[in-house]
């Protein structure tokens, strides 16, 4: 069955940043069950990703803010609902408009806070999808920010959220017996990160090199926070039993020199593959936020030994010492990143690589998004082949 989605953003799709990329995968699937039309905000010149401009299925079309009167109406609106200024400032008429000429029919979707706070309105009159990437007030525990996305989340008539737990801290922060406008029990569903596993091929077999990279958006704060955390704590330990091991730091937001002439920033790289192609291990070392990080499904796509702490993994359906190697604290953590580099982690990677075919693919998520009338025929179908192989008595 065909279905036709309307996605609303404050960004270009682009797959520079861990926003983008569960943006895109989610696009990426939708459209493998109908026309997706993508709306999108042009952001400090980013181009939406070439693969989404080639797809026929997918239309891409950018909104132009308005400025002056028409922009300050809008975000004295979204401040009226009880929307932080941080996402209230960015509220946009012309967003709403998208939506409201949508069809009746359509799966709209609200893409972050910032697009579910200039659709909120709309939100409370039809049936409309949030995708969410983070519960943002589990680690920005503001007060306003808490009870705004409560509104939220009682308000979109589906949120999507990208891990297991995200799904029970929105189901709680909403309340146990929370309803839409309409009366409706809000559906939390979970709709969890993926990429697109067919196209990378996993890496060659290492070499027993010593070469960790960590790959990340380091203008997001857990990120810097995890950066200083393997900087300042870890690697020395490591050093200490490998003197040459190279740590590569790829991403945009790196705002300190390197001290040591082993750390090596490589910024932004159009093609990631080539920095996993160099690396021997891959680290996470998130101490704090939510979602589930997709860096770290994508090093597992690569067959890459994954070094992560309990924060970073708790968002993700893997086992420690099966799928990666989990390490609580500096000393645990250069153990485990030594383990790696010294060839010590056995079939690790390909188990990973096999999880996230299975699990974190756009396949996978395809199914989880395929349209209600289409899975309850494929739940019928199942049934009547059981039935058929069930003997009669």
């Amino acid at each position: 069955m065909s279905e036709s989605s309307t996605l609303i953003t404050s960004y270009a799709p682009a797959r520079s940043s861990g926003t983008g990329l569960r943006t895109c995968g989610v696009i990426d699937a939708l459209a493998r069950h109908g026309p997706v039309t993508v709306a999108y905000v042009p952001f400090d010149g980013e181009e939406p990703a070439s693969d989404l401009l080639e797809n026929p299925r997918i239309t891409l079309r950018p909104i132009v803010p308005s400025r002056g009167p028409g922009r300050a109406l809008a975000a004295l609106r979204a401040l009226a609902r009880g929307a932080p200024w941080s996402l209230a400032k960015a509220a946009s008429a012309e967003a709403v408009a998208v939506a409201e000429r949508a069809e009746a029919h359509e799966r709209v979707i609200a893409d972050g806070p910032t697009m579910a706070t200039a659709l909120l309105g709309l939100a409370a009159r039809r049936p409309l999808t949030y995708l969410s990437h983070n519960v943002e007030s589990s680690f920005r525990g503001t007060w306003v920010l808490r009870r705004f996305e409560r509104r939220i989340l009682r308000t979109f008539a589906t949120s999507w959220m990208a891990s297991r737990p995200d799904v029970a801290r929105a189901r709680d922060l909403a309340g146990p017996h929370a309803t839409t406008p309409a009366g409706a029990q809000i559906d939390v569903v979970y709709v969890p990160n993926v990429i697109d596993v067919a196209a990378l091929g996993p890496c060659a077999a290492h070499r027993g090199g010593e070469r960790i990279l960590f790959v990340a958006d380091f203008t997001y704060l857990p990120n810097r926070n995890g950066l200083a955390f393997l900087l300042d704590e870890v690697m020395p330990l490591v050093w200490e039993r490998l003197p040459e091991a190279h740590l590569l730091l790829v991403g945009r937001g790196v705002n300190r020199a390197p001290e040591d002439r082993r750390v090596e920033v490589l910024g932004f790289v159009e093609h990631l593959g080539d920095a996993y192609a160099q690396a021997d291990c891959a680290a996470v070392p998130l101490l704090q936020g939510g979602g589930s990080p997709l860096k770290f499904i994508e090093a597992m796509a690569h067959g890459l030994p994954v070094v992560a702490t309990p924060r970073a993994a708790a968002g993700l359906e893997v086992r420690a010492d099966e799928h990666f190697l989990q390490a609580d604290g500096a000393e645990p953590f250069a153990q485990a990143l030594v383990q790696a580099l010294s060839g010590g982690a056995g079939d690790l990677g390909a188990r990973a690589r096999a999880l996230v075919e299975s699990s974190y693919s756009i396949e996978a998520l395809a199914e989880i998004l395929a349209p209600v009338a289409s899975q309850a025929e494929d739940a019928s179908k199942a049934e009547g082949a059981s039935k058929l192989r069930t003997p009669q008595s």
